[in-house]
């Protein structure tokens, strides 16, 4: 299946865990996937990966929480490929702590990341969108955005933050054939999720009322739904992949 034949798809944090999923995902229905990430040594094996299996992959080292870096990479992004269809604003880091214990500096570092980084993607990127009257814009927020987590204080804010920023931009964009939505998944068997306690896994499995943890392969699929014609008409809003565990 070839959805994406041609188009140019950028995934932010696409070298790792959720990401990687979803560059996998989207090389193999055609795209040509375009890399956001740091980590430049897992970025190149995984677009060796892709074109070992005959995709179109490029990796580029972009740090997200800098907006000069973000607004050069679009357009290079777009100067090679004369077009931007989907941004998948998928990167995100944890400074886990009390209230109590959390430093500023901890609460600033998730915030450039998982907020401002998601409006400078998405303000860099919809430019070209909007000239186009086409894109599909997909952020990526948390379960923990709708009910909250004990030491997560910076997380949470910055994951409903991306939601309303979602419903904000879905607003602004929509009119101009670009979509906005969100997807926030619950607890996702990543490799750093599999690295957690054996008791700590079970208890996550023992919250969700599917009785499992969820696969990046999952989110993925959602990102790909979101980001195809058939969800043409779906805008500014948010869609839980949590096997149920907001009910």
């Amino acid at each position: 299946m070839a959805r994406f034949k041609e188009q140019v798809v950028i995934i932010t944090g696409g070298a790792d865990g959720i990401g990687k999923a979803a560059s996998l995902r989207f090389a193999a229905e055609g795209a040509q996937v375009v890399i956001w990430d740091l980590n430049e040594e897992k970025g190149l094996e995984l677009v060796k990966e892709i074109k070992a299996n005959g995709g179109y992959a490029r990796f580029m080292k972009v740090n997200t929480a800098h907006w000069e870096e973000v607004e050069a990479a679009a357009k290079l992004v777009f100067d090679n490929h004369q077009r931007i269809d989907v941004l998948i604003n998928n990167a995100g880091i944890t400074r886990d702590s009390s209230l109590k214990k959390m430093s500023p500096e901890q609460w600033q570092q998730v915030i450039d990341v998982n907020l401002s980084g998601v409006f400078y993607c998405t303000k860099a990127v919809s430019e070209y969108m909007v000239a186009r009257n086409y894109g599909r814009i997909i952020n990526t927020s948390s379960v923990v955005a709708l009910y909250g987590n004990f030491g997560q204080t910076n997380y949470v804010a910055t994951k409903a933050g991306v939601i309303g920023m979602t419903k904000t931009l879905g607003r602004e964009l929509g009119r101009k054939g670009v979509t906005v939505n969100a997807v926030a998944p619950g607890f996702i068997a990543t490799e750093m999720v599999a690295k957690m306690p054996e008791n700590i896994l079970q208890g996550m499995k023992d919250k969700t009322p599917v009785g499992r943890l969820g696969t990046p392969e999952e989110i993925a699929a959602t990102y790909a739904f979101l980001a195809s014609d058939e969800a043409g008409f779906i805008n500014g809003t948010v869609i839980s992949v949590d096997g149920g565990i907001t009910i």
